[in-house]
């Protein structure tokens, strides 16, 4: 199975719409809840940040034959200039506005990396990709 959605620039209202039916069709399959908890924190942060830090990009989810679930994200520039700045918690680069609408904490990243089995992402000016796998 694998699906992938859009996630649009500036587009607060609709963040979070590939994260729900990702969790909606983990229920459905019978995911472990702690698996399906863990992929919907990443997945909600990782889309997030594409709406808030880039102009777009996509979120593709897909469960492999063994049960191994893949989420990735590939977005279109700027790009993150120190990762490992951007790994800790608490640092940010949103914008005010991200920030007056109650994103902007500084920790997706760091959730992200803190719930995957696996957590992969590489930066330049041209877009950011980060792929994570649950077990």
């Amino acid at each position: 199975m694998k699906k992938t959605y859009q996630v649009i620039k500036d587009n607060y209202q609709d963040a979070g719409t590939a994260s729900s039916d990702i969790k909606r069709t983990l229920k459905t399959l019978g995911i472990d809840r702690k698996v399906l908890k863990a992929v919907a924190i990443a997945c909600y942060e990782a889309e997030i940040n594409i709406a808030i830090h880039s102009d777009g990009g996509t979120v593709t989810f897909e469960i492999d034959d063994e049960g191994i679930i893949h989420l990735s994200f590939d977005d279109i520039g700027p790009g993150i200039e120190d990762i490992e700045l951007a790994l800790t918690p608490g640092y940010s680069t949103a914008s005010p506005k991200a920030r007056e609408l109650g994103f902007g904490a500084g920790m997706g990243l760091y959730n992200m990396q803190s719930v995957a089995s696996t957590f992969e992402i590489t930066s330049s000016k041209e877009g950011t990709h980060i792929k994570m796998t649950f077990k």
